[in-house]
């Protein structure tokens, strides 16, 4: 749930022994200032008693509700195995790929994806670079770096709109980045390790996709292996 909005209330040191709120108290500009939560003044009747008290609104900020993306990842993980999301290894997505036409959901950033991709794979982003530096994109930079999630990017907005423009709701699909991730449990890891890919597969069953699989090691495994892979060369 997201945290309570807090508003921003100036008054005059007179009024402060009128107010009969809970409130944090700070002195700023000769007025004592108040923090209270916005419920205690949403309704515009509260919000004119204030008024009559000289308590002037002056600001409030509401912290963003989590994006589904942002859910954690014991939530993401639960949701996957109802949905019987699968986790196929590199050759097995090369077999399914050739004989049962499944379409790879390279969910990299597009540089990683013109780098090297598998052929017939299908670029589309999940996370792309943080362009503002504002205090809010700081911390959210800080809250994907902690989830090991591509440090300096957020969530593309425009991420299920851009696959149901090439992908059917019934297309078969194995969803990869770079890491692969996991939903086997280790010792250490008792809820296996969430990763792009799996964050990909979890949006896409929220949205309606029905056949929708995994790359177990990612495409670093892939590589590895030395399976088919494309490489774009770059525009000059």
């Amino acid at each position: 749930m997201a945290a309570a909005s807090l508003t921003s209330i100036s008054l005059h040191s007179s009024a402060s022994s009128a107010m009969g709120l809970a409130s944090k108290q700070c002195q700023h500009n000769n007025h004592t200032c108040c923090w209270l939560t916005e419920r205690s003044v949403r309704s515009s009747s509260t919000r004119q008693r204030l008024s009559s008290r000289g308590l002037k609104i002056r600001s409030a900020a509401t912290k963003q509700v989590k994006s589904p993306a942002e859910e954690e990842w014991k939530t993401k993980r639960e949701v996957l195995l109802q949905n019987k999301v699968r986790s196929v290894d590199v050759k097995e997505a090369l077999r399914l790929q050739k004989e049962n036409k499944f379409v790879i959901l390279d969910v990299r950033p597009e540089a990683e994806f013109k780098e090297a991709h598998p052929p017939g794979a299908i670029n589309v982003q999940i996370y792309r670079l943080i362009k503002e530096w504002t205090a809010w994109d700081i911390a959210r930079r800080a809250a994907f770096a902690f989830f090991g999630i591509f440090a300096g990017t957020e969530e593309n907005p425009e991420f299920i709109q851009s696959v149901e423009s090439q992908l059917d709701k019934k297309a078969k699909i194995i969803v990869a980045c770079a890491a692969g991730g996991t939903m086997r449990p280790t010792q250490n890891l008792p809820e296996g390790q969430q990763s792009r890919s799996l964050i990909a597969a979890y949006l896409l069953v929220l949205n309606g996709y029905t056949n929708v699989f995994h790359l177990e090691g990612g495409l670093y495994a892939w590589f590895k292996e030395g399976l088919p892979t494309v490489e774009e060369e770059e525009e000059e």
